[in-house]
């Protein structure tokens, strides 16, 4: 008798929620946006060039005439490359990874890494970017690393002939 069996499971079909086309068409563009007309966007992880923090650039549907698409794809292209440059390895951050590792990590405790003050100069960017361009819109991006880094959510904080 063998000890390694498949298991199988199998949901009843009242369980298997069906998803729409439309909705998958979103998903695999990187796009979703909460159910109900909700007021968040969300911009998916673009995983098409691995697993380095990279965002979507294609303008949501829910945000077309709140927004310019130059403006949007712009600050996504800023962030993206935020992230490029706190990932890239230079002499100087493995030396910083060196020198952490020979002190135990203490040395953290007195310096930042590389990483942690590119993730700040993108929090600045974010803020900037909220105070003089989507706020004045009705629009709010929150910083990604309040998501995990795994999407940008934009919260419509004002949306005209609403009521």
């Amino acid at each position: 008798m063998s000890l390694h069996r498949p298991i199988v499971l199998d949901f009843p079909e009242t369980s298997k929620k069906k998803m729409s086309s439309t909705k998958k068409k979103k998903m695999s563009q990187g796009l979703t946006s909460l159910q109900g007309g909700s007021n968040k966007v969300f911009i998916q992880r673009d995983y098409s060039e691995g697993t380095s923090v990279k965002f979507h650039t294609r303008l949501p549907s829910e945000l077309e005439g709140l927004i310019e698409r130059q403006v949007f794809e712009s600050t996504i292209n800023r962030l993206n490359e935020f992230f490029a440059e706190a990932e890239k390895g230079s002499c100087s951050t493995y030396c910083e990874g060196c020198i952490g590792c020979i002190t135990a990590y203490l040395v953290y405790m007195c310096s930042e890494t590389h990483y942690e003050k590119t993730l700040r100069k993108i929090s600045k960017f974010i803020a900037s970017q909220n105070e003089r361009v989507y706020n004045p819109k009705g629009l709010q991006v929150i910083d990604p690393t309040y998501r995990g880094l795994r999407v940008i959510e934009i919260s419509v904080l004002d949306r005209p002939g609403r009521t």
